[in-house]
């Protein structure tokens, strides 16, 4: 092979795994694309011999070998597809503070007519990824001419071209005189505004079809089915019991697992709730606790559920109760948290109104920051009164006194506030003339809640219907359809009894076989109640994972809170409509 063959198989290589390297880079990942690839291959081998051999000594040969190709298919592109899934749905969630980048960008802008100050202004202000990848540019372009923002633009315009055209307003802002500014700058954040209330607009109007066939493939039609399972082998249909569990305990959730991965990787623009990680004081779950309260609902489930209901229901009562409740517990915290970071958050634009008028009519910054810690009410003034208590006692500036280890905001992980304060540390230098753009501060914050309020509304329709399915009317179907099964198994055994009987005597035989077969190819009621009782689980949990990362983005702690309320409602109504439904059968 010569080298010229060489260096072209190696730049052909090169091409073919470069959006996986481009997912890897974003991931922030140092394994290379041949790494990945490599354990895809070895993960398919191993999962598809695993599952080929299971199926083997369940079904023959034949479905073995089909089934065990296909899983190892699916786990060698799962392995190396997963990477850019992860970094598609991260970079959604990334997408959804370019309004508030730009929106930052603006107002600095407006107080220091200078792209570069204002873009190193913004990258100090942030950890968000978006801002991260903004200060990689800015680095990228030091000691150059650029400011590092037109690079940037350019390097996420395939995902979200109003970027672009928002960092191109910008840069033209500040270029040209002061009496046009205004309105580049207005152009620029009329830009990104826009575009992402587009983009929303077309992903609502196109995942409408792709659910509804969840809901009909996923839901309606497999739990309608359960009802006449009984009644397979009669109609010459083979339907055995280890063939329902592998349809309903892994190829149907395989299949919602993908279409809501598909559906999330399509989401343009996620706004995720504020970041709270484990190390914040109050947002720790303890993990003895977790047991402790997940054991004892799921213990007092088993027994209301033995002393009300059939036995076979204890264990989905158990388990659904159970899990859900150690779900609540543990992600319980960082929900508390979250809920008082938007009551925070919700004060904020009003304080910022009042600082702005004073600082516009001459005071100084210092100065409205005591009359608003006075004036404010609820955590929003609690936050200013500690800025206002830290900066007096040790004698700092405005940024320190929010931002600093132990300042003010140092137990409240909100990107909007420390923005906010970031920006007010700056006005406090400028003083007089940065009144209006604090004013501006306060509109930008409701301009954000609106364009949040207005994408959850859009989507609405869609996540409430998820959710309704996942925790009531999946169960409600699937409990009923149980009773169904066991009232026709029920008339099934009663017809072959009956045809011995009228059959008895010489040449009954047949009919006397045929009762016989009836009863053994009808599914046991405990069985059968098992295998969709925990499909009703399982869809109570894929739907509601589905509705929240819709809504909020791949949040886990969403996600598991979420999940950890519907699954014990989802064990109830299931067990409920069975008997409901077996009282009226």
């Amino acid at each position: 092979m010569s080298p010229r063959d060489g260096s072209r198989r190696e730049t052909e290589h090169a091409e073919e795994h470069a959006p996986l390297r481009r997912a890897l880079s974003f991931l922030e990942s140092d394994l290379a694309p041949e790494t990945v690839v490599r354990a895809g291959y070895y993960a398919g081998a191993l999962f598809g011999v695993g599952v080929g051999a299971a199926t083997v000594a369940l079904f023959g040969l034949v479905p073995g070998v089909l089934f065990g190709t296909a899983a190892g298919l699916l786990a060698s592109t799962g392995v190396e597809y997963g990477p850019r899934w992860l970094a598609r749905v991260r970079r959604t969630r990334s997408l959804g503070d370019a309004t508030a980048l730009v929106g930052l960008l603006v107002l600095r802008v407006r107080l220091d007519p200078s792209l570069e100050r204002a873009v190193r202004f913004a990258v100090r202000t942030d950890e968000g990824r978006l801002f991260r990848a903004l200060e990689a540019h800015v680095r990228q372009s030091r000691g150059g001419p650029e400011s590092g923002l037109a690079a940037f633009a350019d390097d996420w315009r395939p995902y979200f071209p109003a970027l672009d055209r928002a960092a191109a307003q910008l840069a033209t802002a500040t270029t040209v005189p002061a009496g046009r500014r205004e309105r580049a700058l207005d152009r620029s954040m009329d830009a990104v505004v826009d575009g992402t209330r587009k983009e929303l607009a077309t992903y609502a109007g196109g995942i409408r079809s792709p659910v509804t066939a969840i809901y009909a493939f996923g839901v309606l039609l497999p739990l309608a089915l359960v009802g006449v399972l009984p009644a397979a082998p009669a109609a010459g249909v083979p339907v055995s019991l280890p063939a329902v569990a592998l349809a309903y305990g892994v190829v149907l959730p395989a299949g919602l697992l993908a279409a809501g991965a598909w559906l999330l990787a399509r989401r343009p623009v996620a706004f995720p709730p504020p970041p709270v990680t484990s190390a914040h004081p109050d947002a720790s779950g303890t993990l003895p606790r977790t047991v402790a309260v997940a054991g004892g609902y799921a213990a007092a489930a088993w027994l209301v559920a033995g002393a009300v209901a059939p036995g076979w229901t204890r264990p989905i009562a158990a388990v659904g109760v159970g899990i859900g409740f150690g779900l609540l517990s543990w992600f319980r915290p960082v929900e508390s948290v979250r809920r008082r970071v938007r009551e925070i958050e919700e004060g904020l634009p009003d304080a910022l109104v009042r600082i702005g008028q004073r600082v516009a009519e001459g005071d100084a910054v210092e100065t409205a920051l005591e009359h608003a810690a006075a004036d404010a009410t609820g955590p929003t003034g609690e936050v200013f009164e500690d800025a206002v208590a830290y900066g007096k006692t040790f004698r700092v500036d405005v940024r320190t006194a929010f931002l600093a280890r132990d300042g003010a905001l140092a137990t409240v992980p909100s990107p909007r506030f420390h923005r906010a304060a970031a920006l007010l540390g700056v006005a406090a230098r400028i003083g007089r003339p940065a009144g209006d753009v604090i004013l501006d501060l306060a509109t930008h914050l409701e301009e954000l809640d609106r364009i949040e309020t207005e994408a959850r509304g859009r989507l609405s329709d869609v996540t409430g219907t998820l959710s309704n399915t996942a925790t009531v009317f999946g169960p409600l179907v699937g409990g009923a359809t149980v009773a169904l099964s066991d009232r026709i198994r029920a008339v099934d055994v009663a017809g072959g009894e009956s045809g011995s009987f009228a059959g008895a005597g010489p040449g009954s035989g047949g009919p006397q076989q045929g009762g016989t077969a009836a009863t053994e190819a009808a599914f046991a009621t405990a069985d059968l109640g098992l295998v969709i009782g925990a499909y009703v689980l399982l869809l109570a949990a894929l739907l509601t994972a589905l509705a929240t990362g819709i809504d909020r983005g791949l949040d886990p702690a969403s996600i598991g809170y979420r999940v950890g309320r519907a699954l014990p409602i989802a064990a109830v109504v299931y067990v409920a409509s069975f008997l409901a439904a077996a009282a009226v059968l």
